[in-house]
Formats: C-alpha cells, structure tokens, sequence
C-alpha cells in the first residue's frame, strides 16, 4: 500500500554524472547515497542523491558505452517548497555549481520561486510557499 512512509526513487539518465554531483549536492545540499563508476561492460553508472534520512532520492544514470541523452522538457520539474523566502546565496551557490538560471514556463513559478536548470537541463524549482 502507498501511504506517506513510502520511499520514492526518480531516475533520469546524465551525461556528466560529476556535474550532477557537483548541482545536486555542493549546489543543493544533497547527500550522495550511493555510486556506481566501476564502468561494468553492458552496465551503466549510477549517482543516487537525496536528503539525509529522507524518503526520496534521484537516481542519475549514465552508460558509458551508450549515452543517452536527456531531454527535458519546460514542464519537468523538481519543486522543493522551502516556506519562506529565497536566499539569494543559495542560488548563487547553484548557478556556480554549474545551474543556470532560467524563466520558469508556467509564471506561477516565477511569482512564488526561481527556477534553475540543472547541468543535463532539468528544472529545479525554489519555491518560497509550503506545502500543503
């Protein structure tokens, strides 16, 4: 049964799964909570990141002999709720751990939030309101 205990993994595929690392957790502040580099033939390489005892994680996939691409779209995005407002710094730090800024598609985002690409370019949405 699903309920709010239930643990969640996204994987996406990377291209540069150091990058990642370098967004997710110097930028973000993630935790590495596994990695696989060990370029296994037939076998792809991992990086899972999430918070310290959380629930969730990413898991960012990459096969050395078979690269895919990632494709993104303006509407797939990672929203995290911070409930009050945004730190400036910690979008700065984002940015120089390799983010870019960007115009949120839905300018709901916007008016609540900043939205930054991650290295692959998906969107990671700061969002100053909680939830629920």
């Amino acid at each position: 049964m699903i309920d709010s205990h239930t643990h969640v993994r996204v994987a996406r595929p990377s291209l540069d799964l150091k990058a990642a690392e370098r967004f997710y957790v110097d930028g973000l502040g993630l935790e590495v909570q596994w990695r696989s580099t060990q370029h296994v033939p037939g076998e792809h390489d991992l990086l899972m990141v999430g918070p310290a005892a959380g629930g969730w994680h990413f898991e960012l996939t990459h096969d050395p002999e078979n690269p895919m691409v990632p494709t993104p779209t303006v509407d797939d995005l990672f929203v995290v709720y911070l409930g009050g407002p945004l730190d400036e710094e910690f979008v700065r730090r984002l940015v120089e751990h390799g983010g870019t800024r960007v115009a949120a598609h839905n300018p709901y985002w916007d008016v609540h939030g900043v939205t930054v690409a991650d290295p692959d370019g998906y969107r990671l949405v700061l969002c100053s309101r909680t939830w629920p």
